[in-house]
């Protein structure tokens, strides 16, 4: 029973019809209801994502194979549960591709580790070089400067 609250929300379950087999194509109302996400999120996710390609019949009616089913379901996953933006998702699938997806979360764990750790390797050699290079000009600054007082205290 629904209460007057606005906040509410509805929890679509997952359909499985009956009539279809898990090989069978579905509309995007279907598969909306599958994954319990509206439909135009769907279409969007299909102008982010090359991957998902439904196909189109008369009228732009969309009919998803089983295959994208599974990537909009890998996709959920990374960006509800798992906190990606989109263009992290994008970027993840770009480098670890789809297939990798599951485990790809700690793969780029340990690479951001190593990219953070060289990052940090670079930036003290480059801190201690500025050092170097800061410390040779002060030093040739104060010595142009000693020289100035010299000749001014000569007078």
């Amino acid at each position: 029973m629904l209460t007057g609250d606005a906040t509410q929300k509805i929890v679509k379950k997952p359909l499985k019809s009956p009539n279809k087999s898990a090989d069978a194509f579905r509309t995007i109302s279907e598969v909306a209801i599958e994954l319990a996400l509206p439909t135009h999120v769907l279409r969007f996710w299909e102008t982010k994502f090359s991957q998902i390609r439904p196909l189109k019949r008369g009228g732009g009616r969309r009919y998803y194979r089983p295959e994208d089913i599974a990537i909009l379901r890998q996709i959920k996953t990374l960006l509800y549960e798992d906190g990606y933006t989109i263009r992290g998702v994008r970027k993840l699938i770009r480098d670890v591709g789809l297939k990798n997806i599951k485990g790809a979360k700690n793969n780029l764990d340990k690479k951001s580790r190593v990219n953070k750790a060289s990052t940090l390797e670079t930036k003290t050699e480059v801190s201690a070089q500025l050092k170097i290079e800061y410390r040779e000009t002060l030093e040739k600054t104060l010595e142009e400067l000693i020289a100035l007082e010299e000749e001014f205290c000569k007078d």
